[in-house]
């Protein structure tokens, strides 16, 4: 790894490249600290060093690289932009059009891409809105004395929703930008820089904190065996292979190649610990408004808001689980790629091409999909129960979805460098 970036650093194209993205992502983390208007930036420190995170935001404020407790330009992050994302492909299950411009190509592709962005700018207003209501009741930091808000005025209220709201749409351009003229996945690797910027203060608050330099030494060997566990896992895959019978079309022979589908193990990636992290938010979320000491309210907050409780785990582990089957369910379709196999004369040796490849896919699909279902509960639960354990604390940023993340966004950045790097080689052997 580190010799392919020693050789794009040589290379002068893709330098440039590294060095733009490294830019954009400086600029996003700068604008983490940049205080939303109307906002007392001195109360706000003395809240976060009074109060511990909020685990209702917890999933948000990681995204963010904390802005989101700093309530700064960029609190929202880049989470709007994922939920709408996430909706979009969601919806091509219902609405028949989505589905239409979907196989439409690259067309299609744009014009999705266009309604995601409406859908992100939407939903910012939105979550801008609940940050801003939240934080002016006090429920962003629990018992701190000092108003965070001090103007509640409407003016004030709808410029921070209006800010928070650009704040979006600036990081969800800076990703496009990365995409078009850096090296990876924007989005993505706008997330890996949110939550690697959490890293060092959690660290440090560990080897300080009452575990001591034991603790924070388990705590290392744990979250590097996770790591390599991520990383087998995630480059493991099955691969079925395809045969391209010959064809002849006017003088010319087409076909008659051997290749292979990929199917990974986990082919949901972190999408599945999101949307369970999410839906096990919402009781939490509702039991924090009106009377505190109601007899519900109190079992919610037991059992489903504390992430230590059995029941929160286990209903964690079903959600994960679904989540794996349903999500992977809508992205790979065996129906379809049975029939692009047989429109251009591909067929699995053994299989019979049209119906029988399709039921062979999906039960290779659903059979493969059990163990990525488990291991990602696993990775998942592993660091969570192994800190609560040592006594390091809930709220570090080390759960399963982020070392997925840094771990996943990581790998794929360098196999596009790699690539890059063997497509000038071969450029230059050519010539």
């Amino acid at each position: 790894m580190l010799s392919a970036f020693v050789r794009a650093f040589r290379t002068p194209d893709l330098r440039r490249k590294l060095l733009f993205t490294v830019g954009i992502m400086v600029v996003f983390r700068v604008g983490s600290f940049l205080p939303t208007p109307g906002v007392s930036y001195p109360n706000v420190q003395i809240c976060i060093d009074q109060t511990e995170s909020n685990s209702l935001l917890g999933l948000v404020n990681l995204f963010s690289g904390g802005a989101l407790l700093q309530l700064s330009v960029f609190a929202l992050g880049i989470m709007p932009y994922i939920t709408a994302s996430i909706i979009i492909q969601l919806l091509r299950v219902v609405i028949p059009r989505f589905e239409a411009l979907h196989k439409e190509g690259q067309s299609g592709t744009a014009k999705l891409t266009q309604y995601t962005r409406y859908l992100t700018i939407g939903l910012a207003v939105l979550q801008s809105t609940t940050v801003i209501i939240t934080a002016r009741n006090g429920q962003l930091f629990p018992g701190c004395g000092v108003d965070v808000i001090p103007d509640g005025s409407i003016t004030t209220t709808l410029l921070m929703i209006i800010t928070m709201t650009a704040g979006t749409g600036l990081i969800m351009w800076l990703g496009e930008l990365i995409t078009e003229r850096g090296v990876g996945n924007g989005m993505s690797l706008l997330i890996f820089t949110s939550i690697a910027a959490s890293f060092p203060g959690a660290m440090w608050s560990i080897a300080g904190g009452s575990g001591g330099i034991g603790a924070f030494l388990v705590v290392m060997a744990i979250i590097v065996l996770v790591i390599a566990l991520v990383v087998f896992v995630e480059q493991s895959q099955r691969r079925i292979p395809v045969q391209y019978a010959k064809r002849m079309v006017g003088r010319r022979t087409y076909g008659g190649s051997s290749t292979y589908i990929p199917i990974k193990i986990n082919m949901a990636g972190v999408i599945p610990v999101i949307f369970a992290s999410s839906l096990l938010q919402v009781p939490a979320l509702l039991a924090g408004f009106g009377d505190q000491t109601a007899g519900w309210r109190v079992w919610v907050a037991n059992n489903l808001a504390d992430p230590g409780a059995p029941l929160h785990i286990a209903l964690y582990v079903v959600l994960i689980i679904f989540f794996c089957y349903f999500y992977t369910a809508i992205t790979f379709n065996p129906d379809e790629v049975a029939d692009n196999m047989k429109r251009y004369g591909g067929f699995i040796p053994g299989i019979r091409a049209g119906r029988p490849t399709a039921e062979y896919l999906d039960y290779v699909i659903t059979r493969i999909t059990a163990p990525g279902s488990i291991y990602l509960a696993l990775v998942a639960l592993i660091p969570t129960i192994a800190f609560i354990v040592l006594g390091v604390g809930t709220n570090i940023p080390f759960g399963g979805s982020s070392i997925l993340i840094v771990v996943g966004v990581g790998l794929e950045t360098v196999k596009q460098i790699q690539s890059q790097l063997e497509q000038r080689h071969y450029e230059g052997f050519l010539r």
